[in-house]
């Protein structure tokens, strides 16, 4: 989830900012302080950070070194137990919010930033450095978020669909699956993803699981990606994909490439996300696979942690020292903080340089 009602009054800072109404970091972190919510809002909860692939776009491949585990239950419980869904009021002015300063509506056509805005903003996303299909839990979480009210979603590999986990977390009440294919050619997948995965079979699951959503009438959206690698022939591959998957009752689109820091081949970006300043510090918490809360989820390694939730609640951690600490190195724009040199991200900071 997103704090939308932060990133909504966040443009009234920036607005400031450039109107010479707030001149200093100092002023700018009391204004970012007064718009926080008192009680944090967790973006993703890693269930897992385990995975079987070897995604060359991917720093986990390569860079990561923490230890391979599972959150487990206990934890899980005491994270969803501190948060709340977003209300009909809060979400009917974001809507209204997106649809003026976007120009992109709820009921718009699938696109990578509609997505981020009415998807990514409601739900609890349940995967980090890892693929959710291997967390034995999945279909117990995913019960457990929509009894509470909660919307779910997560992104996997379709190499490693299990038929009886997967329907059993779609009857749960799972409202998004993200399938990732890199190419309709099984070649050129493997040599994305790793020899595991291909497209041919990958596609012949996905039919079967759009099948049982089909005749159980179930609600789970079924989205399918292709990640803009800035590769030889993306275009044509990419309309490839959109044919193969004609007429058939899925949300796809093509998804601009994250972390191109690592890949040392920064391409541009259609984003939202990656293209506009870092909300983050002020705005959501992300909840690593250990317990850790974490500075976001494209920590890795987790290098920057503000506290355990096995320890604290998560209003502890919020307003504890090292997450303060961390929002000043944001607004000090830090040389030596790992956020200006593994993300692609701007910092607030930067504004008053």
């Amino acid at each position: 989830m997103l704090d939308i009602n932060f990133y909504r009054k966040f443009d009234d800072v920036l607005d400031d900012i450039k109107k010479g109404k707030i001149q200093t970091r100092e002023d700018c972190g009391k204004a970012l302080k007064s718009i926080m919510s008192d009680h944090p809002v967790v973006y993703n909860i890693e269930t897992t950070n385990r995975c079987n692939m070897r995604c060359k776009m991917c720093p986990r491949t390569t860079m990561m070194t923490r230890k391979i585990e599972d959150i487990d239950r206990e934890t899980f419980l005491n994270v969803v137990d501190q948060i709340q869904p977003h209300s009909k009021e809060d979400w009917a002015l974001w809507k209204t919010y997106c649809e003026k300063k976007y120009g992109i509506s709820e009921d718009d056509v699938a696109s990578e930033n509609h997505f981020f805005l009415y998807i990514i903003s409601k739900v609890i996303q349940l995967h980090g450095y890892g693929d959710p299909l291997l967390d034995k839990h999945m279909e117990e979480y995913v019960r457990i978020l929509h009894e509470k009210g909660f919307e779910s979603y997560f992104s996997c590999n379709p190499a490693n669909i299990d038929f009886e986990s997967t329907f059993k977390m779609m009857d749960a009440g799972l409202n998004y699956i993200k399938y990732s294919i890199e190419s309709v050619d099984d070649n050129i997948h493997k040599q994305i993803r790793g020899e595991r995965s291909n497209f041919t079979d990958s596609y012949q699951s996905i039919l079967k699981v759009l099948d049982y959503k089909k005749k159980n009438d179930l609600n789970t959206t079924v989205v399918i990606t292709m990640l803009d690698l800035n590769r030889r022939n993306q275009k044509e591959d990419y309309d490839k994909l959109l044919e193969a998957f004609k007429d058939l009752d899925v949300y796809i689109y093509l998804k601009s490439e994250d972390c191109q820091w690592y890949r040392k081949d920064f391409h541009g970006t259609k984003s939202i996300h990656w293209s506009e300043i870092c909300k983050h510090p002020w705005m959501t918490m992300t909840i690593k696979s250990n317990g850790e809360a974490a500075m976001c989820m494209e920590d890795f390694n987790n290098e920057i942690v503000f506290g355990n939730v096995r320890e604290q609640s998560l209003y502890d951690i919020w307003h504890g020292e090292k997450y303060e600490k961390f929002r000043n190195m944001h607004l000090n724009h830090a040389c030596n903080m790992k956020c200006n040199e593994q993300c692609d991200m701007k910092l607030i900071g930067e504004l008053f340089d």
